[in-house]
């Protein structure tokens, strides 16, 4: 809409509603409380009638074109985007995804507004609008230096505790906890350095006798370094969930739909992985 046509609509609403909806501040204009409080009623009007007009469109993935938005945790890019990345090429080679940071929490993340269409990883607290779909379980491992010296095929409680670690911080409230987790079992971690994401990791382990506690998967793809060796943790970390979650405006669109069931299909494949390699590792983890 050009200027005028939008602040001659603008006026025909203040008319039919009898508020003047914004006004002018210093630094641009301010939305009455009326405004604020049909927001959300104005959004989820629109967002019903993108459910149906979406609803009736049909769906080729060799032949679309579009651009998905999707909002990864640092753990999902490391190990899922790849294998999206390769089905889609084969599958849908118009489908483009744009990866934005996972952020804090889901306002960070834009999906909160349907500007974002997919957040992964860990979901806490979503709000109504929100639909959230348990994707895996993932464990934990731990990798040291291929030559490091007194760690052979496992690691002891006492040998973990001597360790200094390298560790990952998860974004906001998760940060907590393998902290946590070792806080319960009543081990001591001693943290000699913080990285942001998980690349950093092998560089910082192949040239120290440090130690890194990893999601079983990321250890995985880490084995394949013939600097590093991977070995179970000393004692039972339990897991953490996978998830995803979308807006609910994107509940019945079919390519939205599509990609939530590729994104299902490969993580679940991916969750097959961790069964198979929790029950190799498990004589060996119980052997402390």
């Amino acid at each position: 809409m050009t200027q005028p046509a939008l602040s001659n609509a603008l006026n025909r609403l203040r008319e039919t509603i009898r508020d003047p909806l914004f006004v002018r501040e210093r630094y641009g204009m301010k939305p009455t409380q009326l405004a604020l409080e049909l927001e959300p009623v104005v959004a989820a009007a629109l967002a019903s009638i993108d459910e149906v007009i979406l609803g009736q469109q049909s769906f080729d993935p060799q032949r679309a074109e579009r651009l998905f938005t999707i909002a990864p945790n640092s753990y999902v890019e490391f190990v899922v985007m790849p294998d999206l990345v390769a089905y889609l090429r084969e599958h849908a080679p118009g489908i483009r995804l744009r990866l934005t940071p996972f952020g804090n929490d889901l306002a960070e993340t834009g999906a909160m507004s349907g500007g974002t269409d997919m957040v992964l990883g860990r979901i806490i607290d979503p709000p109504d609008n929100m639909v959230v779909q348990h994707l895996m379980d993932e464990g934990l491992a731990c990798v040291v230096r291929r030559n490091h010296t007194g760690i052979k095929e496992t690691m002891s409680t006492q040998q973990y505790e001597n360790l200094k670690h390298v560790n990952v911080l998860p974004p906001g409230r998760l940060r907590t906890g393998l902290f946590q987790t070792l806080g319960q079992k009543g081990v001591r971690r001693d943290v000699a350095v913080s990285v942001t994401h998980f690349l950093a990791v092998p560089e910082m382990i192949a040239v120290t006798d440090y130690c890194a506690t990893l999601p079983s998967l990321i250890c995985n793809r880490l084995a394949g370094d013939p600097r590093l060796k991977v070995v179970p943790a000393p004692i039972d970390l339990g897991t953490f969930p996978v998830e995803m979650a979308w807006h609910v405006r994107h509940r019945n669109d079919p390519a939205h739909r599509w990609l939530r069931s590729v994104v299902s299909r490969l993580t679940a494949q991916l969750g097959g992985q961790v069964e198979s390699n929790e029950v190799t590792a498990s004589p060996a983890a119980a052997s402390d």
